[in-house]
């Protein structure tokens, strides 16, 4: 049976062996396939296997499908992999905030801002959510077109702001978005390029517009953060939180680790849900019968009111869309780490050194695990009469001691956006497949236009 992680105990372990995957090219391995397309790419290895063996550029790699091995690699983070060396766009916008840093550090800044985002501080982000989303619902009307993406990155814009950063603005929201958008594909475009091998001092025109977007964000956030310090009052958004948090040697948390995790917070609070929305609303408007069911749940928990956070352990339908949109549409895409010494997999010795890859994009839709794969259906993670899935086929959030931290903000955000706008209207988009583009999150591949019905 499923459960609120997707985990459920799996049959015996199967035996695993690295096989041999494609040949590539000298010095390049197989970048330039895995640029061109890296879903289709990494769709390709899991044709050839459960664990495959490959070369991006000079690197050793193997890549892995099966829910036990990637139940390893992200349990054994920091014990047996480390976080790999990431691109000079990714390192200039992250900084090395939790997402990015190892050990000792990563540990000590886990333990700072992990307190900003447990549950009881979600609680008090819910209303800001769901007004945040009242206030959108206000200026949509019948038969009026929008552009889908736009809407929902403009909402949870004004939602990371408010939680985040404390302040209201349009010119705050605005120029974070831009810069964001920028750095996103930025990120993207290195990351599948020949500028993944690149020494981080050779300069390119995209190098240029990352470092543009990342003063436009360190400005941002330094303001912020001096308004906050000369504010002097107590206030219950995260930066306040993050600004007043200490470790165990009394330390503060120093301006630049601010800045680098309050620019990972709000990526996580914006970007990934933004994408989860807009793919959410594309599979609602080609399914009528889940659209059907889930206006059915809201109208009878709701009844005719906001939601509000108690009223996220209600909706489980609503739930079981959100995690059924992120089974075929993960926001991130993929996990990697790099083998330390003794580094094993499946029973299988992973050299030091060994860069180790999986896909949630493959595993996710993986007939083994997920009968109908393709088809777009909530029911599967039913409480009572879900299927039964196998611990980590279904790692959206990643899994083990680096699970993302904002994951439970993500999914109650995701769900009260929902059920504000659904509890109200239809989306009809327009015909016609939407693909998705891998960059820093899965993107559309196009614009995302609809036509509003007001239920």
């Amino acid at each position: 049976m499923s459960t609120e992680t997707g985990q459920a105990v799996d049959a015996e372990p199967r035996s695993h062996r690295i096989v041999p995957g494609p040949k590539g090219l000298p010095f390049l391995g197989s970048l330039p396939q895995f640029g061109k397309n890296p879903l289709a790419f990494f769709e390709r290895l899991r044709s050839h296997g459960d664990m495959v063996g490959w070369r991006f550029g000079p690197n050793s790699c193997v890549y892995i499908a099966d829910p036990d091995c990637i139940g390893e690699l992200l349990t054994e983070t920091e014990r047996s992999f480390d976080q790999p060396a990431l691109g000079i766009a990714f390192r200039t916008v992250m900084g090395n905030g939790v997402v990015v840093a190892r050990g000792t550090d990563w540990r000590r800044k886990r333990s700072l801002v992990q307190p900003s985002v447990r549950p009881k501080q979600v609680r008090s982000y819910a209303a800001t959510m769901a007004s945040s989303t009242v206030e959108l619902a206000e200026t949509w009307s019948g038969g009026e077109r929008i552009d889908v993406k736009r809407e929902m990155a403009a909402l949870t814009q004004r939602i990371a702001v408010r939680t985040i950063f404390g302040v209201d603005t349009a010119a705050d929201a605005e120029a974070m978005g831009r810069a964001m958008d920028v750095a996103q594909q930025e990120i993207g475009k290195e990351f599948a390029g020949i500028g993944a091998l690149l020494p981080d001092w050779v300069p390119t025109p995209g190098r240029a517009r990352i470092k543009k977007a990342a003063a436009v964000i360190d400005a941002e956030v330094g303001r912020v953060v001096a308004r906050h310090r000369d504010g002097g009052d107590e206030r219950p958004d995260l930066l306040s939180r993050l600004l007043t948090a200490v470790d165990e040697t009394g330390a503060h948390l120093t301006d630049q680790e601010i800045r680098d995790e309050t620019v990972t917070l709000y990526i996580g609070g914006h970007e990934t849900t933004s994408s989860t929305l807009v793919w959410a609303w594309y599979l609602l408007s080609r399914n009528p019968r889940v659209r059907a069911a889930l206006t059915d749940e809201l109208d009878r928990v709701l009844g005719g009111r906001e939601p509000e956070f108690d009223d996220y352990a209600r909706l489980t339908y609503t739930q079981s869309v959100v995690k059924e949109t992120l089974r075929l549409y993960p926001t991130i895409w993929l996990v990697t780490g790099v083998a330390k010494e003794g580094a094993r997999i499946g029973g299988v010795p992973m050299p030091e050194g060994t860069r180790v890859w999986t896909s949630q994009w493959v595993t996710q839709r993986d007939a083994r695990w997920f009968p109908e794969p393709e088809e777009f259906r909530p029911e599967r993670w039913d409480p009572e009469t879900g299927d039964d899935i196998a611990e980590y086929a279904w790692f959206p959030f990643g899994g083990g001691p680096r699970v993302c931290l904002g994951t439970r903000f993500a999914m109650v955000e995701a769900v009260l956006i929902l059920a504000v706008l659904a509890r109200r209207f239809e989306l009809d988009l327009d015909p016609g497949v939407i693909g998705p583009v891998p960059s820093l999150t899965l993107q559309p591949d196009r614009e995302v236009m609809a036509t509003i019905r007001t239920r």
